[in-house]
């Protein structure tokens, strides 16, 4: 075999060597990072749901993703220190660097895993809702086709709304812009997601009295812990936390802690498979 074509049978092979190396080597110094500076900086929704608020008497952030974040803290034996990140921003504070993780209400989907990567197991499963007020007439999701919808930027229920169901979307930088919009009669409806967000608001707040969501939830996804691409170390020791998590009932703990109902079946259902595959 000649020379020129042993280089060009070994190029392929040396550069997925190198770029195997490249992202164990961007990996492990994310997970060097995190215990030197003794420090794991955690990038959450603060929107003022049961899965990130702040607490009206301390000022300091509260929620179901706030709890996990802390728990991931104490489990790597580091100091949590909490980002407070948009939808519109979250993406880009994980690949700047500005974070070295993201637990901030954002499902799995296909075109995030294409720049992204993720911890394996999730810790939640939520759909989208829209809320309406009760008199607009809105009562299927068919309602919404030619009519302004109220949504976040990066919202995953964007691109379902206005291909399924021809809604005219209108984004805004979080869920309260868009939620304040709604009240403002900026549109008719405002599309988010339904557990951690619209459905405790009209349960427990009387200014939404008025207002109703629809159903079915749209595209119900796993909430992930997101890493940078590449990070598959950082990704798999995670995970053993995550899996643990859920054996043990601190998932079903904190969403009771956190007030959030109906309780998710999703949550039992890993409580219960996770245990049979050790």
């Amino acid at each position: 075999m000649t020379l020129t074509k042993l280089r060009r049978l070994l190029t392929p092979v040396v550069l997925a060597s190198a770029m195997a190396a490249s992202f164990t080597a961007h990996a492990d110094a994310t997970l060097d990072k995190i215990n030197s500076r003794h420090e794991l900086t955690v990038g959450v929704l603060i929107g003022g749901s049961p899965f990130g608020s702040l607490d009206p008497s301390t000022q300091q952030p509260r929620g179901f993703n706030v709890d996990l974040a802390n728990e991931l803290g104490k489990r790597l034996g580091v100091k949590v220190q909490l980002v407070s990140v948009l939808p519109s921003t979250r993406v880009q504070f994980l690949q700047q660097g500005k974070v070295d993780i993201l637990i901030a209400n954002m499902e799995y989907n296909a075109q995030r895993g294409e720049i992204l990567d993720h911890v394996a197991t999730p810790y939640y499963r939520v759909g989208g809702t829209a809320i309406t007020l009760k008199t607009s007439g809105i009562t299927r999701w068919e309602d919404l086709r030619g009519k302004p919808v109220c949504i976040s930027q990066g919202s995953s229920y964007i691109r379902p709304i206005v291909e399924r169901y021809g809604a005219i979307p209108r984004a805004f930088p979080g869920a309260s812009q868009s939620l304040l919009a709604l009240r403002g009669g900026s549109c008719v409806a405002a599309v988010h997601d339904a557990a951690p967000l619209l459905y405790p608001l009209l349960q427990s707040d009387p200014e939404w009295h008025d207002y109703r969501a629809l159903q079915p939830e749209i595209e119900p996804a796993p909430s992930v812990i997101w890493v940078r691409q590449g990070e598959h170390d950082t990704a798999a020791k995670l995970d053993t936390f995550v899996r643990d998590l859920h054996r043990n009932g601190w998932f079903i703990a904190t969403e009771a802690k956190n007030g959030l109902n109906p309780p998710s079946p999703a949550l039992a259902e890993w409580h219960q498979q996770l245990p049979a595959e050790n």
